[in-house]
């Protein structure tokens, strides 16, 4: 039975597990995972959504073969001062916001938190201004509140 790989027998679990979470150790995922590295440098750390202020209104050039201006806001978030852009959805969305609004952003929902589609570098995008959701605002639901 010399030259065996893995253990068997009745036993032998606790063995097998220590054996693949040390190999687990060198596959990258698993390595920042485990260390909690995203949580670290994401923006929102961790959260699903943040509140900030629109500092201003920019537009982003969509990435090749398309070729369109993506309204995009700069935010600067409430919990950490850091300052992100997202995307404003909707078609006319960015007639809604004002600079010094209060936002509501969450992930774009790109692979692996990152951005999505043809807009470089964005991975947020706008889901609510000033306490009142950006669809009700676009489908006329709602007014947005003057602060």
């Amino acid at each position: 039975m010399a030259g065996k790989k893995a253990p068997n027998g009745l036993f032998a679990a606790r063995k097998l597990r220590r054996k693949r979470l040390k190999f687990r150790w060198s596959q990258r995922e698993f390595k920042i995972k485990m260390l909690g590295l995203k949580k670290k440098h994401d923006p929102l750390e961790g959260a699903p959504m943040a509140r900030g202020i629109v500092l201003e209104k920019v537009g982003v050039e969509a990435r090749q073969p398309n070729s369109a201006v993506r309204k995009c806001v700069r935010v600067q978030l409430a919990k950490n001062g850091k300052v992100v852009t997202a995307f404003v959805p909707f078609d006319g969305g960015i007639n809604y916001i004002d600079e010094h609004d209060e936002v509501i952003i969450e992930g774009i929902g790109g692979p692996r938190g990152r951005s999505m589609g043809d807009i470089p570098g964005v991975r947020y995008k706008v889901i609510m201004v000033n306490g009142v959701s950006l669809k009700a605002l676009y489908l006329g639901k709602k007014q947005k509140p003057v602060r």
